[in-house]
């Protein structure tokens, strides 16, 4: 277990976690994003992606991490991390080791508050334990303070992809940093 300050935890996630990752995964993506689609659309991607069988299998899956971070003893963020996961549209050259970090979501409440950064310590250590040769991961093309988060790690923007929730499609940003 990490401490980034005294109010905040990090730890790994375990399966009885798989139920509120799930939630704080919907709950952090519709406050951030949730005013863009339509409520079928949302419904659907959440369906399809934040459901708390996609946690447990996640959280069983050797190949993938869990970072939980809590605030205060509440869940409040988590890291999502995948070895050797690789982008369709990843330019060549394709890296050899990639480690993707699928998703970083931090509830509402809670950003700005240093966890983004406290996770972000984790990935890069993970990085380094995995021997990964590239971290790559996609950001929303409108979401400008996670791009600037990224870039201030190092991260530059290598292609543009698509990301579809439910019927509609966001233009998304792939963005790597090479190790």
């Amino acid at each position: 277990m990490t401490r980034a300050d005294p109010h905040v935890v990090l730890r790994p996630a375990v399966l009885e976690d798989a139920e509120l990752l799930a939630a704080l995964a919907r709950d952090a993506f519709d406050h951030a994003f949730g005013h863009l689609y339509k409520p079928e659309d949302l419904a659907a991607f959440f369906a399809q992606y934040k459901t708390v069988e996609k946690y447990q299998a996640a959280i069983d899956n050797p190949d993938i991490r869990i970072q939980l971070a809590e605030l205060d003893g509440k869940p409040a963020a988590y890291a999502l991390l995948v070895r050797n996961e690789r982008f369709a549209q990843h330019p060549a050259p394709q890296p050899q080791r990639p480690l993707m970090l699928s998703q970083l979501y931090c509830a509402g409440y809670a950003t700005g508050m240093g966890l983004g950064a406290a996770l972000m310590d984790w990935v890069m250590a993970e990085a380094r334990d995995w021997r990964a040769d590239a971290i790559t991961l996609s950001v929303y093309s409108e979401n400008f303070g996670a791009q600037r988060f990224y870039q201030r790690y190092g991260f530059r923007h290598v292609a543009d992809i698509d990301f579809w929730v439910g019927n509609h499609r966001d233009d998304e940003y792939l963005y790597e940093l090479l190790l």
